[in-house]
């Protein structure tokens, strides 16, 4: 069976691999074992953080739009409700762009929903 030397190929996976490693404390920047093992903690905690971002955008959202509303005297819940029933469709980002950006705008979807309640 033929020797397999790998000089090139070795270095430019060893380069790439060090390029992405680059920074990160101690040994996990320099040498091979560690920043494999580092890579790939770092890819496994990229993959969750893309997965929660999601979520905590959600949770954002909720806790804007709840503040807003308590302050025309509603909660949350009765207010996503009354949405549903007025057949307003809008999601939970515009809701607290709206909140945040036009309280006027939001005051009036405020009132619709009120009217649709009582």
């Amino acid at each position: 069976m033929p020797r397999v030397k790998r000089g090139v190929v070795r270095r430019q996976k060893r380069k790439k691999l060090s390029k992405l490693t680059k920074g990160y404390f101690q040994n996990k920047s320099k040498l091979y074992k560690f920043m494999r093992e580092a890579a790939e903690k770092a890819g496994v905690y990229a993959y969750v953080g893309r997965k929660r971002k999601k979520r905590d955008y959600r949770s954002l959202w909720v806790v804007r739009i709840n503040a807003a509303v308590r302050e025309h005297g509603l909660t949350y819940s009765v207010f996503m409700n009354g949405l549903k029933m007025a057949g307003i469709e809008l999601d939970r980002k515009s809701l607290a762009e709206l909140a945040a950006r036009e309280p006027a705008s939001f005051a009036a979807l405020v009132q619709q929903v009120k009217s649709k309640a009582a």
